[in-house]
């Protein structure tokens, strides 16, 4: 019944996605049907900063370096590099490399890739604008110029996926689509790179289908020859699917579902660790919240408040509950405990202490509470919805009226980029474990070059800025090291954003589908095997 619920339901909203070509085709066991509860935001490899975003993009485009199954750094579309001083970086590419349109990959299109990624509109400009200046040497040469040390270069670099800048400026695409103003543009729904697999069909919101790059200079270790990625948004809908099999892998199954996925003979469910923090942000920036009730201030702008509110979750119960399990509590921001070199302190959750949360609350002025709305997706996190539900019925108990508000994450993002917000929730991580990529993106104060671009509550801590931006270019490991923990420090004495935990992430597939897991929550075709 739950199946046969989706087929109306996806039929029902006029586009007619599991017809019987789709099912008939999909049968053939090197066809991947895959679901998760969210679609890709664009097409664009530069345009939008999100995992599965990235993830689905990162099959066609490819960078000069990324990760291997254990997250270690790998050369892709570099052969080789060396550092010829602090400041400057020599890549040799790989030769006879061509694009899914047969157009040769060269040191240009290097060059063009970065140029583009630091564009204003990109949502990976902070990353793309500590590369400094590519200069092409050769055909199959590139120089990477910097103004200053960077302490996790290739880390960067492996963040940046490269374009065909031919294709790119006949189709009108020479710079990234302005995802949060909803620009349209080529990019968005067609794409040109050198990957494992091409995208034949992009339908938002219904279906996206990848075919196997024949011509790719890589080697397979997989057997996948199609993949067909279709969002479900109903958990139960997507479970029944997956048992049923009509589809062969999802990627967020909820924790309530867990236990009947086990159960399944023919299904099988694969789990881990993801380096993501899901947290709460709070706007730190107006003199007034733009949706709450106080008038003339802003109660997120007091400590004690924050605080209070800290204080107020029971993170036990959301874990136990709510996630059955399936969640790491932490006091700590960084994606992977290791940003934090695994300091203990750092770690370290404030106590949940209820009467202390109310008291916090009374000698800040807010003895009755306050009303605020709390942004939230719901097809982005896992429970990410509920989560926020749970959180409201806790603040409740200071007197805080909570409104949630949860959207889908094609209007949930853009949202929170015009920083058209008073409270949200936000999860952050990927394969790069490094502070860096918290501190700059997520707690500096928004500036020029995309530093702060993800700092949506407009934090701005002077301590924390000028210990960050100091470990952005220390080299040395040591002082590093003591920079970061200071900034990290700060930002836990100062309650600028609220932990909750890290997710732990299960997936689960079919019996004759052999999956890699990685921490970064990434699904990469070219290692799937059909049996």
């Amino acid at each position: 019944m739950k199946t046969n619920g989706w087929r109306r339901r996806v039929i029902g909203g006029g586009v007619g996605l599991l017809c019987a070509g789709f099912l008939v085709a999909s049968a053939s066991a090197q066809t991947l049907r895959w679901a998760s509860q969210g679609d890709p935001q664009t097409m664009d490899p530069h345009s939008q900063n999100e995992l599965l975003t990235n993830n689905l993009n990162g099959q066609v485009y490819e960078s000069l370096v990324n990760r291997d199954r254990r997250l270690d750094l790998v050369p892709v579309l570099a052969l080789s590099w060396q550092q010829s001083g602090p400041l400057r970086w020599r890549f040799k590419l790989r030769p006879s490399v061509k694009f899914h349109d047969g157009t040769p990959f060269t040191a240009d299109d290097v060059v063009f890739s970065v140029r583009r990624a630091r564009d204003s509109a990109s949502d990976i400009r902070a990353y793309a604008l500590a590369l400094g200046e590519p200069q092409a040497v050769d055909a199959l040469t590139v120089d990477f110029v910097l103004k200053e040390v960077d302490p996790i270069f290739l880390q960067h670099l492996s963040t940046v996926q490269i374009m065909s800048r031919a294709w790119a400026e006949q189709h009108g695409a020479a710079k990234p689509i302005d995802y949060k103003s909803r620009q349209e543009g080529y990019a968005a729904l067609h794409a040109n790179g050198t990957g494992p697999y091409k995208l034949m069909l992009r339908q938002p919101d219904v279906k996206t289908v990848y075919q196997r790059n024949m011509a790719w200079w890589g080697t397979f270790e997989g057997n996948v020859q199609e993949v067909v990625y279709t969002p479900i948004k109903s958990d139960a809908t997507r479970v029944a699917a997956l048992i049923s099999g009509e589809i062969d892998f999802v990627i967020d199954p909820a924790p309530q579902d867990l236990a009947r996925l086990r159960s399944t003979s023919e299904v099988k469910v694969i789990e881990g660790p993801e380096n993501r923090i899901v947290f709460i942000g709070m706007d730190q920036g107006r003199d007034q919240l733009l949706y709450g009730s106080v008038k003339g201030r802003n109660p997120f702008k007091d400590l004690r408040v924050r605080r209070a509110l800290y204080q107020a979750i029971d993170i036990e119960t959301i874990r136990s509950r709510l996630m059955r399990g399936q969640s790491l509590p932490t006091g700590g921001i960084t994606p992977s405990p290791l940003g934090a070199y695994n300091d203990p302190e750092l770690e370290k959750r404030l106590p949940y202490d209820l009467p202390a949360a109310k008291q916090l609350m009374v000698d800040a002025g807010y003895p009755q509470g306050f009303e605020v709305t709390l942004d939230c997706p719901n097809n982005r996190y896992i429970n990410d919805e509920e989560i926020c539900q749970t959180l409201a019925a806790m603040w409740a108990r200071l007197g805080v009226k909570v409104r949630v508000n949860a959207m889908p994450r094609p209007t949930y993002f853009p949202k929170l980029q015009r920083l058209d917000t008073s409270m949200y929730l936000l999860g952050w991580g990927g394969s790069i474990t490094d502070a860096e990529t918290t501190l700059t993106p997520l707690l500096r104060s928004r500036g020029e070059g995309g530093i702060g671009a993800w700092n949506f509550g407009q934090v701005s801590d002077a301590r924390l800025d000028e210990l960050a931006a100091a470990s952005s270019r220390e080299a040395d490991p040591k002082k590093r090291e003591q920079l970061i923990k200071a900034a990290l420090k700060e930002q836990k004495d100062q309650v600028l954003l609220l932990p909750l935990h890290r997710q732990v992430v299960p997936w689960g597939a079919r019996r004759n589908v052999d999956v890699v897991h990685r921490a970064d929550n990434w699904v990469e075709f070219s290692w799937i095997r059909m049996r």
